[in-house]
């Protein structure tokens, strides 16, 4: 290689100004400076989109963040006294199905496993509906949990 090609790729460093020789970078060094600050300025707007958010619900009046936070209780509320009437019709039916089981001689194994069949069959068959006992909303409630309900009923 030429003399005056290698002397055209040199740099001539400029001190710095307490009199040091800057140390020079690496060319990838200069790309991920370049990526490092894209990145912080995606965390920038990430959080300034998240301090709009909180602005948001600053700005509210309190009488009206209280006031969801009430019907958010409220709705607890009933999903939960729903729940308690649930569980008590069920072991209710669990109590009657399996006097009758008895009293017909099936043993409570038999019961559940029928009643298994029966939810497996509801899980993986379009539109069983067990004999008519469950409304159209019910069956789309089930579907919206199947891949739940799935595991619960193996």
């Amino acid at each position: 290689m030429p003399l005056s090609s290698e002397l055209s790729d040199l740099t001539i460093a400029q001190l710095n100004p307490d009199g040091s020789v800057p140390v020079p970078t690496a060319p990838d060094a200069a790309a991920n400076a370049a990526a490092e600050a894209l990145q912080r300025e995606a965390q920038l707007e990430a959080l300034k989109t998240q301090v709009e958010g909180l602005k948001e619900i600053l700005a509210k009046p309190l009488n009206d963040i209280l006031a969801e936070h009430d019907k958010f209780k409220e709705v607890a509320a009933a999903w939960d006294s729903y729940g308690a009437m649930w569980m008590l019709s069920q072991r209710a039916m669990r109590r009657v199905a399996m006097d009758l089981a008895a009293a017909q001689g099936v043993s409570e194994e038999d019961v559940v496993a029928r009643a298994m069949v029966y939810a497996n069959q509801v899980l993986n068959t379009e539109d069983e509906d067990l004999g008519g006992s469950m409304a159209p909303a019910q069956l789309a409630h089930i579907a919206r949990h199947k891949a739940f309900l799935r595991k619960q009923f193996r």
